[in-house]
């Protein structure tokens, strides 16, 4: 899986939902390995967008169609200030990957001193976290070079997220949170995303 993320600052938060609803509608068809987009705004009117391709190939051939171009020249003016591109060749699913049931995403963006070790951890995860939080539906790590990565966390709604929060992990687990901030260099960026987005390939 390959995964491309914008992210900038909406000027007209219906007008990007209509042109992200207007893309799948009219381009999507001819988006060969598009998989799917998870996208919104958070409440300081951050736009957050990750859109899932089968391959680096496919994500390409898509930007290169005329189409494409087009669209994002017209959705792009719905965006002021610096808009940021990541593109994310290597992405690590976790409990299986997104889900377009989730009431509430959180994405987060940092890095890693050890991208070897963030691989390992997350397939730990994978065998002790669901019994602990069934609020979460699974996420993605999209990692976009020395060690930087976009991670996205589908949850089954901000309550239960904020409650599931407050819960004291079982021993095992906790080791593995703790492992897992060390690794972090700098500061962990949030973007929650109330109302997501949640659009797959038919």
């Amino acid at each position: 899986m390959f995964i491309q993320v914008i992210r900038g600052s909406a000027t007209d938060v219906s007008g990007l939902r209509a042109a992200l609803d207007r893309w799948v509608e009219v381009l999507s068809g001819g988006a060969t390995g598009w998989l799917g987009t998870t996208a919104g705004v958070t409440d300081d009117g951050t736009f957050v967008n990750l859109a899932r391709f089968e391959s680096e190939q496919a994500a390409r051939a898509n930007s290169e169609r005329p189409e494409q171009g087009e669209w994002w020249r017209e959705t792009s003016k719905l965006l002021s200030g610096d808009v940021v591109f990541h593109d994310c060749p290597e992405v690590l699913p976790f409990l299986g990957g997104g889900s377009d049931d989730a009431g509430f995403v959180q994405v987060i963006e940092g890095r890693v001193r050890d991208v070897q070790r963030m691989r390992e951890l997350n397939d730990l995860y994978e065998s002790q976290f669901t019994d602990f939080r069934s609020d979460v539906l699974g996420g993605v790590a999209a990692l976009w070079g020395e060690g930087s990565f976009t991670q996205a966390i589908y949850f089954t709604s901000e309550e239960s997220a904020r409650e599931g929060e407050r819960r004291q992990p079982p021993p095992e687990l906790k080791a593995l949170f703790e492992e897992e901030m060390s690794l972090y260099e700098g500061d962990l960026v949030y973007y929650d995303l109330r109302d997501p987005w949640l659009l797959s390939a038919r």
